[in-house]
């Protein structure tokens, strides 16, 4: 497994993402999670909102049954996204608060070992944002903090309030969803994907030690659908069939094997359940694509180099 840095602390290239284990019996995510920590993947990502609160609460049964689990594994979980009525975005103290208590006890476990908060809340105010992070962080109940899909100026605002440092920002990337590297390859030209969308993300977090984790990396758009082996983007598809016959690994291996690539040494999330899929992905860590490579998958992939 290879491994990068978050702040100073090694952590596995792949994580487990929980979104979907609400399907699951008790007995398969145990069987998820042994396989996973023996794949060396002992970081699992989980949201309050996943499952509607499920996906924690079959996760927290199985460290129950068996506590010596939670010694050998990290776990991340997110708030912020109020589903109610009407489903808004709420990055209140109380709010926060609320939220944690209550992903500790669906996980059954005293402490995350980080906590993101989900999509940037327009009305945030951050003193109340740092208040919550001082008493989870004093109370032992959060070890570390981090944001996802937010830009440099939202975590800035932050880091002004905020005393803890922000280690980690969950951002949506694959091969067919680039828009934080687009900008960068099409600076100063009038090209539709030089449109600066998220204010410099990807560098800035390279620049502030903030560890890029990767969602949703086998698809394309907002939730549209997974682009391997999809007949919508056959250019893309023959050039990673070809690297995967070259390097011996599945499709999925070479699109995982494309992210770890970057030198901004990010987690890729995965979503699978699959112990199948699953195994073939860690392949990934494996081989390192070339330079030509990469930019060869990027450019199959639609995006023309000025």
């Amino acid at each position: 497994m290879k491994h990068i840095k978050i702040a100073a602390k090694q952590a596995p290239a792949l994580v487990q993402g929980c979104m979907r284990i609400d399907a699951m019996s008790m007995e398969e995510v145990e069987t998820l999670i042994r396989q996973d920590l023996e794949l060396g993947i002992n970081f699992f990502d989980h949201a309050d909102i996943y499952g509607g609160g499920m996906c924690e609460e079959i996760f927290g049964k199985v460290l129950k049954k068996n506590p010596s689990l939670r010694n050998e594994m990290v776990i991340q979980s997110k708030c912020g996204i109020h589903r109610s009525e009407t489903t808004h975005y709420d990055f209140s103290k109380d709010y926060i608060l609320s939220c944690v208590d209550a992903s500790l006890e669906r996980l059954q476990c005293g402490f995350l070992d980080y906590l993101l908060l989900h999509r940037p809340d327009a009305l945030m105010e951050p003193n109340e944002v740092a208040e919550a992070f001082d008493q989870l962080y004093t109370s032992g109940k959060v070890k570390h903090f981090g944001v996802s899909n937010h830009n440099p100026f939202q975590i800035e605002l932050l880091k002004k309030y905020v005393k803890q440092p922000i280690e980690i920002n969950q951002m949506q990337l694959s091969v067919m969803h680039t828009p934080m590297i687009d900008a960068g390859v099409n600076v100063n030209t009038f090209d539709q994907r030089g449109i600066d969308r998220d204010n410099g993300t990807l560098d800035y977090c390279r620049l502030n030690d903030i560890t890029i984790q990767c969602w949703s990396p086998f698809q394309y758009g907002m939730f549209e659908g997974v682009f391997l082996d999809n007949p919508k983007f056959p250019e893309v598809n023959k050039r990673i069939t070809e690297l995967a016959e070259k390097y011996q690994v599945s499709n999925s291996a070479i699109a995982a094997a494309w992210l770890l690539r970057h030198p901004a040494d990010m987690q890729v999330i995965l979503g699978s359940t699959s112990r199948t899929r699953i195994q073939s992905i860690v392949k990934a860590c494996d081989f390192t694509l070339t330079r030509e490579e990469w930019y060869s998958v990027y450019v199959a992939a639609g995006n023309l180099l000025p």
